[in-house]
């Protein structure tokens, strides 16, 4: 089965760690291409190129200032991405208390409480 194009939703565009960086450094605030680049350590064109991607679904506005191009995030996109990633949300949280449960009791036998009240 072909791969969906990374075009078609914020699903496959944040599938890429790098698109997920610029998010993340745009959930700060809007920022230029050159801030991007500098921020991400890559060549200009390769920031463009997944500026290109995000705005195609959404997660990305731009705008004219002067001569340069300001990027802002735009979360609405990402709204069925958190539905779908809440819906495990009851999991982890059995997880987790589990995992504090299991926590607790290394640390009573490693401070020599054996949970015997003799």
């Amino acid at each position: 089965m072909a791969r969906a194009a990374t075009t078609t939703d914020a699903f496959n565009a944040v599938a890429e760690p790098r698109r997920r960086r610029i998010l993340d450094l745009l959930a700060g605030g809007e920022r230029s291409v050159n801030d991007l680049v500098a921020a991400l350590g890559v060549a200009q064109p390769l920031v463009s190129k997944h500026l290109r991607v995000l705005r195609e679904v959404g997660l990305v506005e731009v705008r004219d200032e002067g001569r340069r191009r300001m990027y802002r995030l735009n979360g609405r996109p990402l709204k069925p991405i958190y539905d779908w990633v809440k819906s495990y949300e009851q999991s982890w949280a059995q997880r987790f208390e589990r995992l504090d449960a299991v926590l607790e009791e290394l640390k009573e036998i490693e401070n020599g409480d054996d949970g015997d009240d003799d």
